[in-house]
């Protein structure tokens, strides 16, 4: 894991809080049938924001969103393998939309839009229990 110690950022962590409020509006106006790939794009958005705001919370930072995962599980033990393989699986999918214009089923969002929400729930907890 490739980490920058810093000095802890809680006002930067509650700014990063609000702006996630706006993802979380934003996905819930989309047409999520039409949408699903930037519905999709918009859940790891959000996830993303989170988990570096609980890496500034820690006096952390990175550049990578695959360490930005392994700092979780490494240090965060409430969420389960299972939660971190999904999380992982959303950070390739999301990079397959990004850079290869693939288009994801409805039927994969709906799936698991349940378990994306889930993870935003504890992850907000997290933030707000450090902030």
């Amino acid at each position: 894991m490739n980490l920058i110690k810093i000095t802890p950022d809680k006002e930067k962590a509650k700014n990063i809080l609000k702006m996630v409020s706006l993802l979380e509006t934003r996905i819930s106006k989309q047409d999520k049938r039409k949408m699903t790939a930037l519905v999709i794009t918009d859940y790891y958005e959000v996830i993303k924001e989170l988990i570096t705001a609980i890496l500034l919370a820690d006096g952390y930072k990175t550049l990578s969103h695959k360490d930005l995962i392994d700092y979780i599980q490494w240090k965060y033990s409430e969420f389960s393998a299972y939660e971190i393989s999904l999380l992982d699986a959303l950070r390739i999918l999301r990079n397959r939309v990004s850079y290869e214009g693939f288009f994801v089923d409805f039927s994969y969002l709906n799936r698991n839009e349940a378990l994306f929400k889930k993870l935003i729930r504890k992850l907000k907890e997290v933030v707000i229990k450090k902030l």
